[in-house]
């Protein structure tokens, strides 16, 4: 029997997972795998740990499967670096029908030793696909003899994707990277007034926005976990006596497992929007308790709020009694864009995640209007129905949504990949609202009927 006020949906599996806020007590369901027939949104494995590690500037990365999946690459991302580009390749064994019968190590064996002898790099990644999986090749064995033989470092990834979903490949890379820092860094000097900071890659050089801002504010930018990122910075993260974490859905494990190992707390913080961004500048000072770096955190602030705040108001004149849907990865991004939105005037009337935990979702349900609808692990059809349904003008996802916005004449924002201008700090959320206006007030939309 179908709780009442809930939303028809078009799998009955799928009604736990869809909330419409004021209509429905009990809690959204998450954090599971995707219900079998949905066809949902939510990437793969792979997907999850190439994202997280690509950025790593100078690194092999090498996917152990079909030429297919190498085609997630630097390009669907576009983080940038200041140093090494080799990460920008893609290398892959393309395992082929006879692989897949007689198995693929010696072709991965070989793979590396010519990827060494080309590019002689300090970091092989390697990433195991769903069909690694199937067939059972040892990639740790296959690894662990050619680091042996080269005197570097060959990770596997186990990211097949027969393990679980985007956010185990998101562990599957904290994985990785715990095994580049290595348990001697346990030794490592602490250093005071210096922080990781986690979840950020550098798209269109945000890392290097919130890095400027640290520096104002008298705080070392430690290594990004991976942005701008290489294998010699990435071995110092025992350095720091702080993690602030921007991506949670990524990073937390991460994050969590070097408070463990290594005895550094962390923060979760957001560079999302004007507030975010000030109120994350001074939960960083006040860890610190220094009262210079309190003293130019609000310097910092009022002068960026002064020379932005002026500019997003205008366009929050402009965009009244707009709407908005919002599908993205992780929650935490989520919740910083209701509040971005709020700053611009634009009402959220649907929201979702691929890998969203159950309080950020308390949260969202929290800042959110009677009304908006609510999903995790959502399908096309229901993003469909309730973009429709609510009269959305508006789309922010990634590259997998923007195809279903344009086929419904709505506006769309590609907030993940595919953009050159940067989206964080008190610059971005003018970027932000400058995107949105022009997106959603082009006059294109007159000629649709919309």
């Amino acid at each position: 029997m179908k709780e009442a006020g809930l939303p028809d949906v078009f799998i009955k599996e799928r009604e736990d997972f869809i909330h419409t806020k004021g209509k429905q007590k009990k809690q959204l369901k998450c954090e599971n795998d995707s219900v079998a027939g949905c066809v949902s949104q939510r990437a793969c494995v792979y997907c999850g740990a190439r994202v997280v590690l690509n950025p790593v500037t100078d690194a092999v990365h090498l996917v152990h499967g079909p030429i297919g999946c190498a085609s997630y690459t630097w390009d669907i991302r576009g983080s940038l670096s200041s140093g090494a580009e080799l990460y920008r390749f893609s290398f892959s064994t393309d395992l082929k029908e006879e692989d897949v019968i007689f198995g693929g190590e010696k072709k991965l064996a070989r793979a590396i030793d010519e990827l060494v002898l080309k590019y002689n790099p300090k970091l092989i990644f390697v990433y195991a696909t769903c069909i690694v999986g199937v067939i059972g090749d040892d990639l740790e064995a296959v690894c662990k003899a050619a680091a042996r033989k080269h005197g570097i470092k060959v990770i596997p990834v186990q990211s097949s994707g027969f393990i679980g979903n985007k956010s185990a490949g998101y562990r599957a890379a904290c994985d990785a990277l715990l095994r580049l820092i290595g348990p001697t860094s346990r030794n490592e000097t602490k250093e005071s007034k210096c922080v990781n900071y986690l979840g950020d890659f550098n798209l269109a050089g945000e890392v290097w926005i919130i890095g400027n801002y640290l520096k104002q504010m008298g705080i070392k930018l430690n290594v990004a976990f991976t942005g701008d990122s290489s294998c010699e910075t990435l071995k110092t993260a025992a350095r720091a006596s702080l993690n602030i974490v921007q991506c949670a859905g990524s990073m937390i494990y991460l994050a969590e497992k070097m408070d463990e190992i290594y005895d550094i707390p962390y923060l979760n913080v957001s560079f999302l929007g004007l507030e975010d961004t000030a109120e994350s500048l001074r939960k960083i000072a006040r860890f610190f308790g220094d009262l210079k770096i309190i003293h130019k955190t609000e310097e910092l602030i009022k002068k960026e709020v002064n020379a932005y705040s002026g500019t997003v108001q205008s366009y929050r004149e402009k965009l009244k009694g707009k709407k908005a849907a919002i599908y993205v990865g992780g929650g935490f991004k989520a919740i910083s864009l209701v509040k971005q939105f709020s700053e611009i005037g634009i009402d959220v009337v649907m929201i979702g995640t691929q890998t969203g935990r159950q309080e950020e979702y308390e949260i969202i349900n929290e800042l959110v209007d009677e009304g908006t609808v609510i999903l995790d692990d959502a399908n096309p059809t229901e993003l469909e129905k309730f973009m429709v349904e609510k009269g959305a003008h508006l789309l922010v996802g990634g590259v997998k949504e923007r195809p279903l916005a344009y086929k419904l004449g709505i506006a769309f924002i590609d907030h993940n990949h595919d953009r050159k201008h940067p989206l964080s700090g008190f610059a971005g959320a003018v970027n932000f609202a400058r995107e949105v206006y022009s997106t959603v007030c082009s006059p294109v939309w007159k000629y649709i009927g919309t």
